[in-house]
């Protein structure tokens, strides 16, 4: 591209002075390093290191944290970043003080395979692929302030994650105050009295482990034996979202076990309510508070208590539809309740259905093999799997509102993850109970009474309660409706002691430990009692050993009994540590888990705002400037936060809840000024591209592939053509160096900004990138002579209509940007650029139209911007503005000029709205400064008013 003129062939001769790939290149690498000289995108805090003078006008605007992946970067990922430039550009041009840069994500499974498989430090390849990353990201041009960048992996960033974890490690959550408390506090509590210890001993009375158990069951942090998924191929726990619908691990296809571990747990569910409540707080798109409500999944209902027969222990479970208590006929608990074992009976009844009891000798035998079965699948699998499954436990439960025995089951439908891990089967009003019902030959007994015309099994829709009454209790809720029905029978289970009404939640809480190496080591230490330790600060960082071998043990893949063995559990000389904690020289075990790679990114905009800070987290003066709240500008009630968060929807719920419980932790004890995180969230969409399978459905190079007469071939096989997100898996990526190579990167900036609006998909095609060059090509030329390289400005003055047009585009791309509508503000500037180029192409443009054009396009494309304002004359950069205003006598619309005859004589003109009726014009003329001066004070004889050509004034 960049040796031809455009529309030439390849004999023609490229003027001297075009803008083409090369000449881009050249401007571009010459302003960042000038950028770069200037710091000019360096954003002043009001403290610290980084003091300077600084603007109550300011923005902190920042992308989601990028992994650095060794595979590079494709022309969609930077389509978020190009976006937030644009914004941070537009409003440091307006006097801004604006904090934009980026960090990295650096933690993470990638590199530690591939130090398992090669040796090399997982911290050697993550710096090199972030430096890979840089260099492709640099060439953009992105406006970064790159004092501020950091990475998860770096010693002194981790060890403020470390420091934060310790905050959390001795929190507790006061119910009472709800917030947040330091444990010293609550531990004073028992101390004096004021809080009773659970068995009414005195405090001092208790031995120091039950002080110590007592204290630990209020942690924020505290150690639980969990449910998890085990994957013993992989001789590591992961995440949920790391299983897939076959139960196999994402990555190996190892199968994936349910499993109780001691692992470390993060009390999130203390802050549902406060998660929930303040999300209407936040400026975010609907969708993304309702993936978060959803995941929160909090619900009223009561509590019901199931006495179980022949023993003095009970079921209990949660239920949002008490008033459907009549239609129990069963009961379900999670394979992995800890009931289980207590409840199930030694033999089945006489001639028991083989249906319930799976074909087993005995009922231990059937919850044995069933449970092993269940916990080979994931969650998703279990609540999505259509055919239901399940044993009989041999035990009998009695429905308290009726007293009917119901039978006690199993089943892979049931999680422990939601209420108590045990659900009442109502098959009447619950498809899936339904369908269980059905399997196992269990009874359904209809408590709502469906509505004409309905066919059959579950009717979930509302009526008034049929078949719920027991006179012998005195409950009756035939007739009744859903709410009174609900509200009746909560009270009665109340004052009969056999439940009570309660809020649940799906959200639990957040298992936060993994069996790798490459992650933040856990500042705990263990004594010899196996009681777990929080570090001194001064013990911080807790820094990864090197080891030789960076895989975890790994097992049978079908070795559900088998226990993780972390690598960091070789590190025998750095596991166990002799330390003075305060009693002495003593001899203590180090954690050997880290944490999981959400831990960096829960907190990391509180460390671009101060990163070199090694006194504190974040200054508070620097953190009150950056995200404190601003009630003046945002209103009442705004939580504070940085002003524009812009990342993919995929992170909607997990890295978005998880940052907003820190950072409400940190605000309740007393660090932070602002409640949340991100004020303001922005989900761009993707780029997406057409990809090609072969026969055997296998993707093929799409770069490679060939299109003849409406088919599609690679390699001579014709392949099938379908459309997808761009990336290394469908092999149909784009590099962002190959088109910056061929056009440049404000062309590449330019495109993905045009191409439609940026919260919305949109397809790629290399084809129509040259579009988005011509336009900045036309630009050039109006500014700048191709074959001398001379200005073509002039200081002529332009039309009224130019001016017209120039105005309407100002007021419209400030909107724009301001909106974050790029591609409309890129349509109007190529609009206005379209008329200069019509009106002007062989005078020259003139100056007082082409400055602001190229201050708009600024944002867009800042290199050529740069250099076209410097060959204006301007010494400095534009990077600080100023930004053009719209003249309000120009954004009149569809104006209509009138030339007023006094006498018969033409003396004036006036221009009027073309709506403007035959009254306002004739005010409007009569007062003309020429009109008026003719008059000299008399009464006009006549006025009369042609529409839309002239006005005659008689004197």
């Amino acid at each position: 591209m960049s040796g031809q003129a455009e529309g030439s062939t390849n004999t023609e001769e490229v003027p001297r002075f075009r803008y083409t790939a090369q000449t881009a290149a050249e401007i571009e690498q010459r302003w960042q390093r000038r950028w770069e000289e200037l710091g000019t995108f360096h954003a002043p805090n009001p403290a610290g290191s980084l003091k300077g003078e600084v603007s109550d006008e300011k923005l902190f605007v920042q992308d989601m944290f990028p992994y650095p992946s060794g595979s590079g970067l494709h022309v969609g990922h930077p389509l978020g970043f190009i976006g937030t430039d644009v914004y941070a550009r537009f409003n440091r041009m307006l006097g801004k003080n604006v904090l934009h840069t980026m960090g990295f994500d650096s933690f993470g499974l990638p590199a530690e395979q591939y130090a398992v498989q090669t040796g090399t430090h997982p911290r050697t390849t993550t710096e090199k692929n972030i430096e890979r990353y840089l260099t492709q990201i640099r060439r953009l041009g992105l406006g970064h302030d790159e004092r501020r960048r950091v990475a998860t992996t770096d010693i002194p960033f981790y060890r403020w994650t470390q420091w934060i974890f310790l905050q959390i490690f001795h929190s507790w959550y006061d119910t009472d105050a709800d917030r947040a408390r330091p444990i010293s506090e609550l531990e004073a509590q028992f101390s004096s009295g004021e809080r009773a210890t659970p068995d009414g001993r005195p405090w001092e009375e208790l031995p120091r482990a039950e002080q110590r158990r007592i204290i630990d069951s209020y942690r924020l942090v505290y150690l639980s034996e969990a449910p998890v998924n085990w994957a013993p191929g992989l001789g590591t726990v992961v995440a949920n979202e790391e299983v897939t619908a076959d139960g196999l691990t994402e990555r190996g296809n190892f199968p994936v076990f349910r499993r109780n571990l001691k692992q470390w747990m993060m009390r999130i569910t203390a802050y549902a309510d406060r998660l929930v409540d303040d999300l209407d707080r936040l400026d975010w798109p609907d969708k993304v508070k309702t993936m978060q409500r959803n995941w929160i999944g909090r619900s009223q209902g009561a509590n019901v208590v199931f006495p179980l027969d022949g023993s003095a222990g009970s079921i209990e479970v949660f239920t949002t539809r008490p008033d459907t208590l009549f239609g129990t006929t069963y009961l379900v608990l999670a394979p992995e309740h800890p009931l289980v074992d207590e409840l199930t009976a030694a033999q089945w009844p006489q001639d028991p259905d083989l249906r319930w009891t799976g074909g087993a000798a005995t009922p231990a035998e059937a919850v044995a093999q069933y449970r092993h079965a269940a916990s080979m699948k994931s969650d998703l699998d279990r609540q999505e799997n259509k055919e239901k499954t399940g044993v009989f436990t041999g035990a009998w439960a009695t429905n308290p509102v009726n007293g009917e025995q119901v039978p006690v089951f199993i089943a892979d439908y049931v999680l422990m993850g939601y209420g108590t891990g045990a659900i009442m089967a109502v098959p009447g009003e619950d498809q899936r109970d339904f369908d269980f019902a059905e399997a196992f030959g269990l009874p359904v007994v209809r408590t709502v009474q469906p509505s004409e015309g309905f066919e059959g099994g579950a009717y979930s829709g509302e009526g008034p309660r049929i078949n719920s009454a027991n006179p012998d209790v005195g409950l009756d809720l035939n007739g009744m409706h859903l709410a009174e029905a609900k509200k009746t029978v909560i009270e009665w289970l109340e004052s009969h002691k056999h439940g009570s009404g309660t809020v649940q939640y799906k959200l639990r809480d957040w298992l936060f430990a993994r069996q790798r190496y490459w992650g933040e080591p856990f500042p705990v230490v263990y004594d010899s009692d196996g009681i777990p330790l929080g570090l001194p600060e001064s013990e911080l960082p807790v820094v990864l050993p090197d080891v030789e071998d960076y895989s975890p043990r790994t097992f049978d893949p079908e070795d559900a009994d088998s226990r993780p063995e972390p690598p960091l559990a070789k590190a025998t000389d750095w596991a166990e540590v002799e330390l003075d904690l305060g009693d002495g020289l003593r001899q203590y075990h180090r954690d050997t888990n880290v944490m999981p790679q959400w831990a960096g990114s829960c907190w990391y905009q509180l460390r671009y705002i101060d990163p070199d800070n090694d006194e504190r987290f974040v200054d508070p003066e620097n953190e009150r400037y950056w995200m404190g709240k601003r009630q003046q500008q945002h209103g009442p009630d705004d939580p504070g936060g940085l002003d524009l968060y812009v990342g993919g929807v995929e992170h909607a719920v997990l890295h978005l809840l998880y940052s907003r419980f820190w950072h409400k932790v940190l605000y309740d004890l007393g660090h932070l000024s602002s409640e949340e995180p991100y004020r303001r969230l922005y989900n761009q969409g993707y780029i997406q591209a057409y990809a090609y399978t072969d026969s055997r459905g296998v993707y093929v190079p799409a770069e490679h592939v060939e299109e003849r007469d409406g088919k599609f071939f690679f390699e001579g096989e014709e392949v099938r053509r379908e459309y997808g997100k761009m990336g290394k898996s469908l092999k149909n990526s784009v590099s962002p160096d190959e088109m910056a190579d061929a056009y440049g990167a404000d062309t590449l900036r330019l495109y993905e900004m045009a191409m439609g609006p940026l919260d919305t998909s949109r397809p790629w095609a290399t084809k129509d990138v040259v579009g988005s060059h011509r336009f900045l090509q036309r630009l050039w030329r109006n500014v700048v002579d191709e074959n001398t390289g001379e200005l073509r400005v002039t200081d002529a003055e332009p039309a009224v209509e130019v001016l017209r047009a120039l105005h309407k585009t100002i007021a419209g791309v400030r909107e724009d940007y301001r909106e974050l509508r790029f591609n409309t503000a890129v349509a109007k500037l190529i609009e206005l650029n379209n008329l200069l180029t019509k009106e002007y192409s062989a005078t020259g443009a003139p100056r007082r139209v082409v400055e602001p054009l190229v201050l708009m396009v600024a944002p867009l494309a800042p290199h050529m911007a740069e250099e076209l304002w410097s060959k204006l004359g301007h010494g400095g950069s534009l990077a600080h503005g100023p930004f053009p205003e719209a003249e309000e006598q120009y954004l009149v619309e569809d104006t209509v000029e009138y030339p007023i005859q006094f006498n018969g004589k033409v003396r004036s003109r006036i221009v009027v709205p073309a709506s403007a009726g035959q009254d306002e014009v004739k005010a409007a003329a009569l007062a003309d400064e020429k009109v008026v001066a003719a008059l000299d004070g008399r009464e006009p004889r006549k006025v009369i008013v042609v529409p839309g050509r002239l006005v005659n004034v008689v004197g």
